[in-house]
């Protein structure tokens, strides 16, 4: 058997900067040349170099099979998002055909079939497609889903089988839309994310100023493909600004790690890499104190490493750099950043080298009040998350919409080329974010000195007699008790049968002994009256029980809803 080579990170074709009038021209222009795509097994070892070349061929089959098939301009095409050649041959050839895909996610861990049947047939439903197509090996849930929501479905494998008949292709537009993204958040009340083709490439080519892209770069990726950052930030992008990627499978990361850093390790250019705060959790939790990172690894070529997604911890890359600082990683290449499914991506990127700033912010000034000036005070450290990317204006606003001055906290706005056309057929729900071109990021923050600092989600905010508290304060706190970590704890308000509002604290808890758990739930209590002031609800719940978004980020909101309708049920006291 012929040994498998990968594609090139060096291209003699020039590298143009994202500067396209639609995706279509983007990949045309990148078959061009030699890069592409490489898809490796959960060890990391190379399964299938897929060249942009070959790519555009695959889509271009596909899109005629679309079009034979009935599929028309503007049609949505649902596509399962499994990271693999399948799943972009069929993206870019509903690109091709005119119709808009619209990734759907893979099941998780958390709610069994039933539940992912239920997902899939909501935002089935709110996008409305001609089509779904999925991998084989999901036939029975996919199936079912799209019987229940009345959409024609079919597998990769059978579609593929269909024969590629010469078509002439429709003209595509920049303000075409390009394609349909659902947030991670998306369940019960699903919102489609509108993309046109020149909102797309303008956030494309900020990625590419932001991170000051170069020839020698190469992007390594186990991100999720149904998420704007792994779909985005990982895929359109690297074919828009011709950067070779190395892919892990999503659950292969969650299986082996440390794979991901084998396959930064074994790159001989340097490295673009991101990962939510949680994968650097993990692999610095994987290293056992009796090995040394350099005896594995080496990360001295890791020129970026992106943080986003999700709240930005700086104990978390402390802990990374000290896991891996002998491997040659060096602090200065974190990249925080900071973006939104709403304005394609890309919102803040931090500039490359400047690596993680932190600001110390007292409690009551995070929470909308003036700094305390009596008692004892507390501050919370929030991360710097970059300046504005290419084209884009921030903006942070009071509650009437005023902005307001630096570093005050209030809510984020943004306004540029990127931001969304709106939620695909919800008018009101994009009138209550988008006013006169200006996006209601939902996220509330400050302005300093340029850079943007995100202190969390408004809509997370515990609100109890008036005054405000973060729940990641409390779950914050509550991780630094012995023997928990990052996404064991979801903190939230909920009203008790008299009336009276309390934060409510759930807690993953891996000990069977009784007293133990008594003793857990004192501690936990003391924690959180120490940080609220207030007594609140502790439930002790079995591990691998809080619910997560398709990106991987606790779901707070689904937490509760879980809790109230008792479909979580608490460990016995």
């Amino acid at each position: 058997m012929t040994d498998l080579i990968a594609t090139p990170t060096d291209d003699a074709l020039p590298r143009r900067f994202s500067d396209f009038d639609t995706l279509g021209e983007a990949l045309d222009y990148a078959a061009q040349g030699r890069r592409g795509f490489n898809f490796c097994d959960a060890r990391g070892t190379l399964a299938r170099p897929y060249s942009y070349a070959e790519l555009r061929q695959d889509a271009l089959g596909h899109a005629g099979r679309l079009i034979a098939r009935g599929v028309r301009k503007a049609d949505r095409v649902a596509l399962i998002a499994e990271t693999g050649p399948d799943f972009a041959a069929l993206f870019f050839g509903a690109i091709y055909a005119g119709a808009w895909p619209v990734p759907l996610p893979l099941p998780t861990s958390f709610g069994g079939a039933a539940a992912y049947v239920d997902q899939l047939k909501v935002q089935l439903d709110s996008c409305d497609p001609v089509l779904l197509l999925y991998p084989a090996e999901l036939d029975s849930m996919a199936s079912e889903a799209a019987r229940l929501a009345g959409v024609a479905a079919t597998d990769w494998e059978s579609f593929g089988a269909i024969a590629a008949l010469p078509t002439e292709l429709p003209a595509a537009q920049p303000d075409d839309i390009a394609y349909l993204q659902y947030s991670s958040g998306s369940t019960r009340f699903p919102h489609g994310v509108a993309v046109t083709h020149r909102a797309l490439l303008n956030n494309l080519s900020a990625h590419s100023h932001g991170m000051e892209v170069q020839d020698s770069d190469r992007c390594i990726s186990w991100l999720p493909w149904y998420h704007d950052m792994g779909l985005v930030g990982c895929m359109l992008s690297p074919v828009a600004n011709q950067v070779s990627v190395d892919y892990l499978k999503t659950e292969d990361f969650a299986r082996r790690p440390l794979a991901w850093l084998d396959l930064i390790s074994r790159n001989q250019g340097t490295s673009i890499s991101y990962s939510p705060t949680f994968g650097y959790d993990i692999c610095a939790r994987r290293m056992s104190s009796q090995t040394r990172a350099s005896d594995r690894f080496d990360l001295s070529r890791w020129r970026l490493a992106g943080n986003g997604a999700d709240m930005i911890r700086p104990d978390v890359m402390q802990s990374f750099v000290d896991a891996f600082a002998d491997a040659g990683f060096k602090a200065s290449a974190f990249l925080p950043s900071y973006g939104l499914a709403e304005a394609t991506l890309a919102v803040t990127i931090m500039p490359p080298g400047e690596g993680i700033e932190v600001e110390l912010v007292e409690e009551t000034e995070l929470s909308g009040g003036a700094a305390a000036n009596d008692g004892p005070q507390r501050f919370r450290a929030v991360v710097n998350c970059g300046k504005p990317v290419k084209d884009m204006t921030v903006e942070v606003r009071d509650e009437d919409g005023s902005p307001l001055p630096e570093r005050a906290i209030g809510k984020v706005w943004c306004k540029g080329p990127s931001v969304m056309a709106g939620y695909f057929r919800d008018p009101d729900a994009t009138a209550a974010c988008l006013v006169d071109g200006w996006l209601d990021t939902g996220d509330m923050g400050y302005l300093s000195g340029g850079y943007l600092y995100i202190v969390g989600r408004a809509k997370d905010m515990i609100i109890i007699n008036g005054k405000n508290h973060w729940p990641q304060d409390i779950e914050w706190a509550v991780e630094q008790l012995p023997g928990f970590k990052a996404g064991d704890i979801a903190a939230f308000a909920i009203t008790l049968p008299g009336g009276e509002e309390t934060p409510a604290v759930l807690v993953q808890c891996r000990t069977s002994d009784q007293d133990e758990r008594a003793r857990l739930r004192d501690a936990i209590r003391d924690k959180v009256r120490s940080i609220t002031g207030m007594n609140c609800v502790v439930e002790l719940v079995p591990p691998r029980t809080l619910p997560r978004t398709s990106s991987g980020k606790l779901s707070r909101a689904k937490a509760r809803n879980l809790y109230l309708s008792g479909e979580i049920q608490p460990l016995a006291a």
